[in-house]
């Protein structure tokens, strides 16, 4: 039970270096957290995979950091420690200030994420995947279709119940 409780902590402060990488524009910081090959699935973006992705990931936070000051807040869910191999999720909260003086935007998306300890005992993120969060609703609401299981947007627009569920 101790070891898991130590593991469960490492990532949690593993976790807090993200956040506090993103919140200084640490590229360095926050690329560190990563493993060297790993797999990002980020909501609206392509999915890449092995060395590729951790240099795409370098690429899109370089031109964020440069437009933007960003301030996350992290809500963990849970964190699941299994030997070597943990997974956690929960929200992210990202407010982008633009640089130029615009105004703020706030997101919430939800993510997942699974932890690889390597060979020095570091807990690096290995796979990365979010998408954007919705309001909770009741089970008895009539809830969305979710945008994967939807037609077209050309049979959608036609079909008023499958519009009304977007």
């Amino acid at each position: 039970m101790g070891v898991t409780i130590s593991r469960v902590y490492e990532i949690n402060v593993a976790k807090s270096k993200f956040r506090d990488a993103y919140n200084a524009g640490n590229l360095d910081g926050l690329l560190a957290v990563f493993a060297d090959e790993c797999t990002d699935m980020s909501s609206g973006a392509p999915s890449f995979f092995g060395a590729d992705s951790k240099s795409v990931f370098r690429s899109r936070m370089t031109r964020l950091f440069e437009e933007c000051r960003a301030t996350l807040t992290v809500t963990v869910i849970a964190i699941r420690v299994f030997a070597n191999t943990a997974f956690d999720y929960g929200w992210h909260s990202l407010t982008l200030t633009p640089r130029d003086g615009g105004k703020p935007i706030t997101t919430r998306q939800r993510y997942f994420e699974t932890w690889q300890r390597n060979s020095k005992g570091e807990w690096k993120i290995d796979f990365y995947i979010d998408n954007v969060d919705v309001a909770p609703m009741m089970p008895g609401a009539d809830l969305p279709i979710p945008l994967a299981f939807c037609p077209p947007d050309t049979q959608r627009q036609r079909d008023p119940k499958l519009a009304r569920a977007m």
